[in-house]
């Protein structure tokens, strides 16, 4: 990967040279500064202001620069507008075809507005988080503070770009009424849900959503499950991507998530009555549930590496291991062994391959689908995680087959293990390893997969516009400094991983720790709690559990489409924690009399704003991640997957504690950790807030 200095140099437009940030000088300065303080010469205090100063200058000229631009655009679009009013009167075909050309030449022109402006805005980023690095200051805190607030912010004209967003505005209309001539005269403020189809416009909004974060459902939904699209590639590298993509493979990734899904939430109503049935306290479903989670937190490592050299052969191990865990959850029954049930929920555990079919949509799905395949991803977790009780209410029903018990109890496991096998069998007859793998066997290369898992804070965007060369290998930098900054070797460990995590990035996984913390307890004690309080049967809890479940799509929808075109990705997630923190304190049991509406409306308003606070906390996570983090073993969605199991298995593990208090204590007790931890979690975020810009 070419350092950021580099890139820089080589994607200037020629002409636009002068009005670039001088990068170079930047870390030049950077570095006198912090030999003048070393060496006594200056305090911190006055290096403080005197790049302040100097930074302000850098952007003064870009913004003056990129008004300028947008002057231009929107004058050649104001006189292409008199010709448009001119072919109203007297129609033209070959005319309508000229204008239309003039403003697709526009569209091309700012095109090229908006890649100096992603430049720049990348370049600011990485100066600020270099300040911050060398001097152990929160220069960005103070900088976007006193600057992104001011009635006469320079910055926001970078990283808002409302006067680009007007032009491409007015590009868009112009360019539908020409499109639309021959028919009715409607308009793109009339029917905003409606895309106008024209390739230079694709263009535009493609580099306008990359550029602002503004994100559609189907980018919501691929940023919820941390994949999200890299730099676009050079063509013959697409080509490449299309000939080698096999969709039978991806819908078998897609059928593994969701199978998955099913069979962690399809034991959750029953999970309390099989402990009971096995001689257990009721509350010892939350270590049943738990189990599961416990071999999860090492699964995911080893499939994590197992993934760089194949994804077949970990999808096989998969398959078999949760065909047996099933198989054992299901004789636990008649073994009377809660031992027996135990080990097939952590053979379960141990089959977990979210990882690798994350993997698998980051390596071998074609950039242009990739999308859509990353909100298929969500898309089939959160239908597994609603049918799976749903599917457990239909499971009311008892007999025997010879010896064999067959009740809601052990029906789950049975209809698990025969889903699974289903499924190897699927896996074994259609799935196509990726070329990849073949070649790096000859070539003894391992893959660089996972490169794509998380959005790179260093490229400054989501998803970054530039193209450029990504395959090369990495460059000594200009002053050859040797920090992480510009070491783009992954993380080789854990421990390795951990040292390149900045105050924001631990402030998310925190926000991802808490929230998978309070959807465990509400999920996975709501059985017990329901039965206690409530007198519930399974099915009036497996309803339940599916409706929370059945949320999720349409809420995305919501959040994905609407709200964050409306607000900052960080005030939605201030906003989402506060009312998490609300939900618990809903949820709590003041009076003796505990009613099913406070507890219902408390679920929801905990469920619901956790899961828009999730996408919205991956989103974040993503940019705000060393991209060091972006690729290898180690990776961000490893990372974020370890911190929400790590929250499930310990969250499972309380209710089962909290059970020896008594069930009449278990509500009350288990809310408390959540709570202290969404109160410590909103703390964090207002600590980072300004970081997180």
């Amino acid at each position: 990967m070419v350092n950021f200095g580099k890139k820089l140099m080589q994607n200037q437009v020629e002409e636009w040279k002068g009005y670039y940030i001088n990068y170079k000088l930047m870390k030049k300065m950077l570095k006198q500064y912090v030999q003048q303080t070393q060496l006594g010469g200056k305090d911190c205090e006055q290096v403080l202001k005197e790049f302040s100063r100097i930074l302000d200058d850098q952007i003064e000229r870009i913004v003056l620069f990129l008004l300028q631009q947008q002057g231009h655009l929107a004058s050649r679009i104001e006189e292409l507008g008199e010709r448009r009013a001119a072919l109203l009167e007297q129609y033209h075909m070959s005319q309508v075809a000229q204008l239309r050309d003039a403003y697709r030449e526009i569209g091309l022109d700012l095109i090229k507005l908006l890649r100096f402006v992603d430049m720049n805005a990348t370049g600011i980023r990485k100066i600020l988080k270099k300040f911050d690095k060398r001097f152990g200051y929160k220069f960005t805190d103070y900088y976007v503070t006193t600057r992104a607030n001011h009635p006469y912010s320079q910055l926001q004209q970078v990283f808002k770009q409302v006067g680009i967003v007007a032009v491409v505005g007015a590009l868009s209309r112009n360019l539908e009424y020409l499109q639309h001539h021959q028919g009715s005269f409607g308009s793109i403020y009339d029917h905003p849900s409606v895309t106008l189809k024209d390739p230079i416009i694709d263009q535009v909004n493609h580099a306008v959503q990359k550029l602002t974060h503004a994100t559609n459902f189907m980018q919501f939904l691929g940023q919820h499950s941390l994949i999200v699209q890299e730099d676009a590639q050079s063509g013959s590298e697409d080509l490449v991507d299309d000939q080698s993509y096999h969709f039978m493979s991806l819908l078998l990734n897609l059928v593994s998530t969701f199978i998955y899904m099913v069979n962690t939430y399809i034991i959750v109503p029953t999970a309390d009555d099989y402990a009971v049935s096995l001689g257990a306290a009721a509350t010892v479903c939350g270590i049943i549930i738990g189990s599961m989670a416990v071999a999860q937190v090492f699964s995911s490592v080893y499939f994590s590496a197992w993934s760089n050299k194949s994804y077949f052969r970990p999808l096989v191990f998969s398959s078999i291991m949760l065909f047996f865990g099933n198989l054992l959850y299901a004789l636990a029954y008649d073994l009377n062994s809660l031992i027996v049930l135990l080990i097939g929920r952590l053979l379960c555990g141990l089959g977990s391959a979210r990882a690798v079919n994350r993997r698998y949509i980051s390596d071998c799905v074609p950039l242009k689908i990739r999308l859509q395949a990353s909100a298929g991803f969500v898309s089939a977790s959160a239908l597994g995680m609603a049918c799976g009780p749903a599917l457990a209410g239909f499971l009311q029903t008892k007999f025997k087959i010879y010896w064999l018990t067959f009740n809601q109890s052990t029906l789950p496991g049975w209809v698990m293990s025969i889903a699974w096998l289903i499924y190897l069998l699927w896996l074994c007859l259609t799935f196509k390893e990726p070329e990849h793998f073949t070649e790096s066997a000859v070539n003894n290369q391992p893959s660089e997969s996972g490169h794509q898992g998380s959005a790179n804070l260093e490229e400054g965007l989501a998803q970054p516009l530039l193209l450029g060369t990504e395959g090369r290998q990495d460059e000594i930098s200009e002053d050859n400094e040797v920090d992480s900054e510009n070491s783009h070797e992954p993380a080789t460990s854990i421990a390795s991983a951990y040292r390149l995590l900045t105050p924001s990035v631990k402030a998310q996984l925190l926000i991802y720790f808490m929230l998978k913390y309070a959807m465990e307890i509400l999920l996975s004690e709501s059985s017990v709690v329901t039965t206690y309080y409530f007198s519930w049967s399974t099915s009036d809890v497996a309803i339940f559990l599916a409706i929370l479940g059945l949320t999720v799509l349409p809420l995305n929808a919501i959040v994905g489409s609407y709200i964050t075109n409306l607000f900052e990705d960080r005030q939605i997630l201030l906003a989402s924690e506060v009312m998490v923190l609300i939900g618990i304190i809903m949820s709590f049991r003041f009076t003796p009399h505990y009613s099913i509406p406070q507890y219902v409306v408390s679920a929801l308003i905990t469920f619901v704003f956790a899961e828009v606070l999730e996408g919205v906390n991956l989103s974040l996570l993503s940019r705000v991640m060393s991209s060091r983090l972006s690729r290898g073993t180690y990776n961000g969605g490893l990372l974020s997957t370890e911190a929400g199991t790590l929250a499930r298995v310990i969250a499972d593990a309380t209710i089962t504690a909290a059970g020896y208090l008594g069930t009449d204590l278990l509500l009350n007790v288990t809310l408390l950790p959540p709570l202290v931890i969404c109160i410590v979690s909103i703390a964090a975020t207002l600590y980072t807030y300004n970081s997180l810009y």
